[in-house]
């Protein structure tokens, strides 16, 4: 008996989806909860799981179109239809692999200077071809020559210095992590099924590298090697870089970039957007977390960072300013009811903004423990639809990648957007006992970019100052929840 695998509902507001890659072919063998094809909505990326275990017997949607929620994507069967006649519900031309291809690695999940709510940035990806059928050797029976580690899509150039002496299937995202790590694949043991090279054997082996490398560059004591020099650590830096394989070529944009490009323009163009900066001595902020880190990860398991406390004084100033935190209705302007904080995720695809409803009612271990858990399911691409969609404020901490301050782009139906940059020890003048002196200070910018429309810079900046204010008194350990 056979039955038909419908494009499920992937959240409240998504009504479609792009088959962006099949995991598995007609006649390769699924089993329940065994994911069967990726799907691209203008939230998120997701894997489609076989609700039934059988045989794929006929696909009905490509890999780049576009259907409706409840549309037909796959039958699956005993495996009978495909056997009597070679690439049933296939389009002409395209042949049916008969060596089940290895599961796919899962493409993960949200930093960039300009975060998008609900959306990620996603990198072109190499995908491996389909390779023509030879004749069948009997009647009924197809043999596919499956794809190589040293082909590509014709459309793609080669991934070169990587793949000679390689075999098995690897892919396209390994590939690419691979080529940006620096990371050779024929040294590599896989770890996954069948010995298949995962995503983590890379990050491992780049580690690897990397400790060996840190390891040769250090001098011994009382080896009489000096140490290394500033110039000789940018030369070494420089010759450790490695030239990404896109480097030369044209990559079509994915449905995902095309919605962020749209929304983007839509956004600087109906709005009228500005930044506004402060400098916070959060220096009381770090001596409290140095105090206390060791016991609030031994007590929550979760690390203390900056951004909870970060988080917790942007909330408590949308409370006391609910302008920044409003949207834009016609000529109305609307207060919601509750601070809802995206929180930007750097992840390999690019940018998601998962959502930490009801920030405001929130304490710092309560926002660490939604902030880790979400960053840890949008990387692993295990977010919902819904956890991406319905934030009224946007908190993007580029500083966790070194940058002082950037002028982050507000994304509708937001109104504002405050960025973070990094956190750095440096002398700063200072008063004691009435006179000036000069310490050091642990400092940090913060810009809040809003829409100029129904925030005004005395908005912006009465915001900022209560930031700042608060981070500065540092009175935060009843607030920590441990």
């Amino acid at each position: 008996m056979s039955e038909s695998v419908n494009l499920p509902a992937l959240g409240e507001s998504v009504t479609e989806g792009t088959v962006t890659r099949w995991l598995k072919q007609v006649g390769d063998r699924v089993e329940i909860d065994e994911p069967l094809l990726e799907v691209s909505t203008d939230k998120v990326d997701t894997e489609i799981p076989s609700p039934v275990a059988g045989v794929i017997e006929a696909i009905h949607v490509q890999e780049d179109e576009t259907v409706e929620v409840g549309a037909p994507l796959v039958t699956i069967g005993t495996g009978t239809a495909a056997g009597q006649e070679a690439g049933a519900g296939q389009d002409p031309g395209v042949s049916i692999a008969a060596t089940p291809v290895a599961e796919a690695e899962p493409v993960p999940g949200l930093i960039t200077d300009t975060p998008v709510v609900g959306l990620p940035t996603a990198a072109p990806t190499f995908a491996a071809p389909i390779v023509d059928a030879p004749a069948a050797s009997a009647p009924g029976a197809t043999v596919a020559t499956p794809p190589t580690d040293d082909t590509v899509a014709p459309d793609h150039p080669p991934l070169t210095g990587m793949l000679s002496g390689l075999t098995g299937y690897v892919t396209p995202i390994v590939r690419k992590l691979a080529n940006e790590q620096g990371v050779d694949l024929t040294d590599i043991t896989g770890t996954g099924v069948g010995g298949r090279i995962r995503k983590q054997d890379i990050i491992a082996a780049h580690a690897a590298n990397s400790a060996a490398e840190a390891a040769s560059l250090t001098p011994t004591v009382g080896s009489g090697v000096p140490p290394v020099t500033a110039t000789a650590g940018a030369s070494n830096l420089r010759d450790a870089l490695t030239v990404s394989p896109l480097r030369g070529t044209t990559a079509p944009m994915t449905r995902l970039r095309k919605v962020v490009a749209e929304r983007a323009v839509v956004s600087m163009t109906s709005t009228a957007q500005l930044t506004s900066v402060v400098e916070v001595d959060v220096t009381r902020v770090a001596q409290l977390r140095d105090q206390v880190k060791e016991a609030f990860a031994e007590k929550t398991g979760h690390k203390l960072s900056f951004l909870p406390f970060f988080a917790l004084a942007a909330t408590e100033a949308l409370r006391a300013y609910p302008i920044i935190n409003s949207t834009v209705d016609g000529d109305s302007i609307v207060y919601p009811a509750s601070e809802n904080v995206s929180i930007a995720v750097d992840t390999e695809r690019g940018l998601l903004t998962p959502v930490i409803r009801n920030a405001g009612d929130l304490n710092i271990a309560q926002l660490a423990a939604q902030i880790a858990d979400l960053a840890t399911r949008t990387r692993n691409n295990q977010l919902k639809p819904d956890e991406l969609s319905g934030g009224t404020f946007t908190l993007t901490n580029t500083g966790s990648r070194g940058a002082l301050f950037d002028t982050p782009v507000v994304f509708l139906p937001q109104s504002a957007i405050l960025g973070t940059g990094i956190v750095v020890r440096r002398p700063v003048v200072v008063a004691v006992d009435g006179s000036d002196s000069i310490a050091i200070r642990s400092m940090v910018y913060f810009a809040l970019s809003y829409d100029h429309r129904i925030i005004d810079g005395a908005d912006a900046a009465r915001f900022l100052t209560t930031v700042k204010a608060r981070l500065e008194e540092g009175a935060f350990q009843a607030d920590l929840g441990v």
